[in-house]
């Protein structure tokens, strides 16, 4: 389960700082492809979710029209716009995920008040990260897609720092359970491991080998990051990989092709490791570098398509193809069909 939809109270906080410098967001929501109005629950057509591609949308204009890059994840709490994008750049330089989130905690502690900070917590083989004061009066309280949102965008950054996923070994609200079995079936099947309610604080909890893991990033794609944020998140899978070398490699080439492929040499550097051992090693597993190329690509354009929203002209650009029909033939080659006969499959299987 990826996070499909994001809760429609983000877009309010998105538009809420576009009106503040007087722009007007019915354009903003056309472009986004919003059909209602996020500011007006009672407005025609309210949804409380959005898609993770419309909330892309106006995340984007919103911040063009800022002139700041901004992350958005922790917008509605009184955290101002551009505070993810420096936190970025601050921790970015760390040599693994432990000094990179004790960073990101003293970002926030600085700056902010208890209910926008984050924190690490070790106790034995496990980390905990969680964010917020300890909560006091929730009884009442069910989590909601704005709580699971904020946990899973965390984790899931955290994996994409380090390229690899990050097996949870729990996740805990403080809210109460959602209502209905498939709900709360759906929370566990995000998160992959047990989902507990009723505590103290919205945290998750990992192995700390996890905490040893060395960056993979760097200013230059961490940029690009930011330039289609928060999309890459919410579309990254959720599912547990044995932390293979394949498994990382996948991910450090990840999905957004358009300023080109990561080169052979800056994974080896990342990796701390020598090109005659990774691809010793690769093949080893099976595969080799230009073969997990071919394969991210191929993912990513499916994975893409899925999303109407796109026209397939974009997605060959996000694939790296300044010619659209060049972009037909590998995907023909990559699946037997083009990008619109795949797309229309797609469309006929959702029904």
């Amino acid at each position: 389960m990826d996070l499909e939809t994001v809760p429609t109270k983000f877009a309010r906080s998105l538009l809420n700082l576009a009106a503040e410098r007087g722009y007007d967001h019915s354009g903003l929501l056309t472009v986004a492809g919003i059909g209602f109005n996020p500011l007006n629950s009672r407005s025609a057509g309210y949804q409380a979710n959005i898609s993770a591609m419309q909330y892309t949308k106006l995340y984007q204009q919103v911040m063009s029209l800022l002139q700041d890059e901004a992350f958005g994840l922790m917008l509605g709490q009184s955290v101002t716009p551009g505070a993810f994008r420096m936190m970025c750049y601050c921790i970015i330089g760390c040599e693994n995920l432990e000094k990179a989130i004790k960073r990101a905690c003293e970002f926030f502690r600085t700056f902010y008040d208890a209910d926008a900070q984050i924190y690490l917590d070790t106790r034995k083989d496990s980390a905990i990260v969680g964010y917020g004061s300890i909560k006091k009066g929730f009884a009442g309280d069910k989590v909601d897609m704005a709580d699971l949102y904020g946990l899973s965008i965390w984790h899931r950054f955290f994996c994409w720092l380090v390229g690899s996923n990050i097996e949870l070994k729990e996740v805990r609200f403080a809210g109460q359970s959602p209502s209905g079995k498939t709900r709360v079936e759906k929370y566990q099947q995000l998160f992959s491991c047990p989902v507990y309610y009723g505590q103290l604080r919205d945290e998750f909890v990992f192995d700390t080998r996890y905490l040893s893991y060395p960056l993979v990033h760097n200013e230059r794609t961490l940029k690009e990051f930011l330039r289609t944020a928060p999309y890459p998140l919410m579309v990254m899978s959720g599912a547990r990989d044995d932390g293979s070398l394949v498994a990382r490699v996948r991910a450090m080439i990840g999905h957004d092709f358009s300023q080109g492929f990561p080169s052979f040499e800056r994974i080896t550097d990342a990796l701390n490791m020598s090109a005659p051992t990774l691809r010793r090693r690769l093949k080893k597993e099976g595969t080799t570098f230009q073969q997990l190329k071919d394969e991210c690509r191929r993912d990513a354009a499916m994975a893409y398509l899925g999303n109407s929203e796109l026209s397939i002209n974009a997605v060959a650009a996000l694939m790296g193809f300044t010619d659209p029909s060049a972009f037909h033939r590998c995907f023909k080659k990559w699946t037997g069909t083009t990008p619109g006969e795949y797309r229309q499959q797609e469309r006929e299987n959702s029904r």
